[in-house]
């Protein structure tokens, strides 16, 4: 039955490196090693080891979750990728903190999708298209992406994003003005029609000119 031989505790964090005949095995949280009794001496039968070891990570894997959601609302599939590739995290323990966001409130697609059309219009607005490319890629469902569009409007979006870049524009031929501008409109998704009708109001209005019709 392997034995442990030593508990070194981590410089960093709140960790201790365990040592069993000898050899270094693995690592646990301080609390773990309290709760399950581990002294130098102890014997430590596989099962054991497997389930602190899974313990740990499950633990591991919520604190992270709760890091990273604090910093900003997220999606399922992109806390799952985080929590998986990023910080190497087992199935088993992202299943885990998934499910533990989930009773907190703190994971809701639906409630993340609105916010990403919330923050991403009022900054610079993009299209309905643009919107749900950058949704779908997070992982967010079709049910939850319709709702967080519904309302929003591309020609009012267009003529946002336009009144705001024509600031930059001043001064500049009306050739130029459309040209700067309907690349900057294309670049957030918005297709050639609603693009020209906002390049055209924004120019009337700069000039004084009547918009055309």
């Amino acid at each position: 039955m392997p034995t442990i031989t030593a508990i070194e505790k981590q410089k960093r964090g709140r960790r201790a490196n365990l040592h069993l005949d000898g050899e270094y095995a693995l690592s646990l949280r301080l609390d773990l090693i309290t709760t399950a009794h581990l002294a130098v001496g102890s014997e430590l039968p596989q099962a054991q080891r497997q389930e602190l070891e899974a313990e740990d990570q499950r633990q591991g894997a919520i604190e992270a979750a709760l890091r990273l959601l604090a910093a900003g609302p997220r999606s399922e599939r992109d806390l799952r990728e985080r929590l998986s590739r990023r910080r190497g995290y087992r199935d088993e323990a992202v299943d885990a903190a998934v499910e533990r966001m989930r009773e907190l409130g703190y994971l809701n697609d639906a409630a993340f999708a609105r916010f990403w059309v919330e923050s991403r219009q009022a900054g610079t607005p993009r299209s309905r298209r643009a919107l749900a490319f950058e949704l779908s890629r997070k992982g967010v469902g079709r049910e939850q992406l319709d709702a967080a569009l519904e309302g929003v409007s591309d020609a009012e979006a267009a003529y946002d994003a336009a009144q705001r870049r024509r600031r930059a524009l001043r001064g500049v031929d009306k050739q130029t003005f459309e040209r700067r501008l309907g690349t900057f409109l294309n670049s957030r998704g918005f297709g050639y029609g609603v693009a020209r009708a906002a390049i055209q109001r924004c120019w009337a209005e700069v000039n004084g000119e009547p918009g055309d019709d």
